[in-house]
């Protein structure tokens, strides 16, 4: 989906994100582009019409990271709004949050990720994340 129809949608937009671990540590991606570009976060991405939100996700981590996961169950959702300086809508996304363990080899850097990192699951290593993340991973790691 073209960032353009992310702005300003006319209804929230779905997504799916995913918890990674692995030895204790979650997987974390810097954004490489809006929103939220510089910050660390969860690989994930919109559904697409007809998929489910389990295979949106599997689809999206291996789009972003090439790995191959298993999911051990949902999450949460999380609700992402963005107001304008006028009080619109600028972004609303209500993204499905699974937590999964990592299968085998390292992540791989996509044109959405500028840099990858296993950070420690309680404390996100003081890294600059998206807002709310530090609670998603602590529920995340309560599921497993």
């Amino acid at each position: 989906m073209a960032d353009n129809l992310r702005s300003y949608p006319s209804r929230p937009i779905l997504a799916a994100s995913v918890a990674i671990f692995r030895n204790g540590k979650v997987l974390l991606g810097e954004r490489a582009r809006s929103p939220g570009g510089g910050l660390f976060s969860l690989p994930g991405g919109v559904v697409e019409a007809g998929e489910l939100l389990e295979d949106a996700a599997r689809r999206e981590v291996r789009e972003e990271t090439g790995l191959e996961i298993n999911i051990a169950g949902f999450v949460r959702h999380n609700e992402v709004i963005h107001l304008d300086k006028g009080g619109a809508v600028h972004r609303h996304f209500v993204i499905a949050v699974f937590a999964a363990q990592a299968g085998e080899g390292e992540p791989r850097l996509s044109e959405e990720t500028r840099s990858f990192c296993w950070a420690d699951a309680q404390t996100l290593e003081g890294l600059p994340v998206t807002e709310g993340l530090g609670d998603i991973v602590a529920a995340a790691r309560r599921l497993l």
